[in-house]
């Protein structure tokens, strides 16, 4: 092999097997690696602008039994600080999203063993009769998973209820890395790599827009890494052909502060900027099939997002508004509507909001800032 005849097979959106995306990120030049993932970045994407979004991470519940060693914000069953989000709750944090400019939530959870399909369905139809132009991006394929061993049912049917009831789109949450033997290091009681897969495929079939993740920088290696991107792609690469599939991929590096990883198996994120970098160049390269590359300004912050933004990255995420599971491991990175446009100006690309289909909207004239503590 060579990076030459690897970097021409690229550009023809070819395939590259695992073995020979790894050659590239472990022996190609970080510029030339950047400069070919910026190239097809151009031919994907050709209007040049880097899109953003306003939502806000709101968490059903913190109860979860799945026992993450990587994650510092569920409680178990029974615990003093278990919650379950009220409604009233709900309509306060959606007309604060609302004045901040948002227009979606990121719903998400914890493997609560006494919620089920009901009440999951319930919440998202009275979520919707009281905002319906707000927008769910709800769960992810472990919930679902979860839900469907509650209910004794199927992926299908559960996902069937969940889109009837008011799921806009499904994101890819829990995927941290697609491979057993590191799942069972890192998440035990979370679905394995298969079953998130085929609940991710089962989501295309009834085309319920998805995006994929790929939590990085802990125990895996980096084949397992590339792994990861293969069975993203084959996925992708099966999806009915009106569906969008997965509209977008953000890896985002693993953090550590005071996590049951760390304690107690001394393991740390020692991803560097350059490999976080090439990761995103990398998967540029990989996942042909795969639209929108975010650089994740969450975990790595802004410079390096930045410098991604030339390295096959299109995307800046979401200010996030709020965003409690990341930011209680050490993620400490903050945006504004303002701030977040800044920083795409200073890095030499147009700012355009968007929502979760990738769609351009315009900053609502009425938007207000909100206050962040940096």
């Amino acid at each position: 092999m060579n990076t030459n005849d690897l970097f021409q097979k690229a550009l023809r959106f070819e395939f590259l097997d695992e073995d020979e995306g790894m050659f590239l990120f472990e022996n190609a030049a970080l510029t030339e690696l950047m400069f070919v993932a910026d190239e097809l970045r151009k031919k994907q994407v050709p209007h040049g602008k880097v899109t953003w979004q306003i939502d806000r991470n709101v968490n059903t519940t913190n109860v979860c039994i799945a026992n993450c060693k990587f994650c510092n914000f569920y409680r178990i069953p029974g615990h003093a600080e278990a919650y379950i989000t009220d409604i009233e709750t709900y309509k306060k944090k959606i007309d604060e999203t609302i004045r901040y400019g948002g227009d979606q939530l990121l719903l998400q959870g914890g493997h609560h063993p006494d919620l089920g399909l009901d009440f999951y369905v319930t919440l998202f139809k009275e979520l919707k009769s009281l905002y319906p132009n707000i927008k769910l991006h709800t769960l992810g394929p472990p919930e679902v998973a979860h839900i469907t061993k509650l209910e004794k049912s199927t992926h299908k049917e559960v996902l069937t209820a969940l889109k009837a009831a008011g799921m806009d789109s499904l994101p890819g949450a829990g995927a941290e890395i697609l491979n057993d033997r590191v799942r069972r290091l890192i998440s035990k009681g979370k679905c394995g790599a298969q079953e998130w897969l085929d609940i991710m495929h089962e989501a295309h079939k009834l085309h319920i827009t998805t995006s994929a993740t790929m939590m990085f920088g802990h125990v895996e290696t980096v084949r397992e890494r590339f792994e990861h991107l293969v069975k993203l792609r084959e996925v992708q690469s099966r999806k009915p052909a009106t569906a969008k599939g997965f509209l977008a991929f953000i890896p985002w590096t693993f953090q550590d502060v005071d996590t049951l990883l760390a304690k107690i198996r001394g393991v740390h994120n020692l991803t560097t900027a350059e490999e976080y970098i090439r990761t995103i160049a990398i998967s540029r390269i990989m996942l042909p099939n795969i639209i929108n590359i975010q650089a994740s300004w969450l975990t790595v912050g802004k410079q390096v997002a930045q410098i991604c933004l030339n390295g096959g990255a299109n995307d800046f995420g979401s200010i996030m508004i709020e965003e409690n599971v990341v930011s209680a491991a050490g993620a400490p990175h903050r945006f504004t509507y303002k701030t977040i446009q800044q920083s795409i100006r200073d890095a030499g690309f147009e700012p355009q909001l968007r929502n979760q289909q990738y769609e351009w909207r315009e900053i609502p004239a009425t938007i207000i800032e909100q206050v962040v503590n940096y």
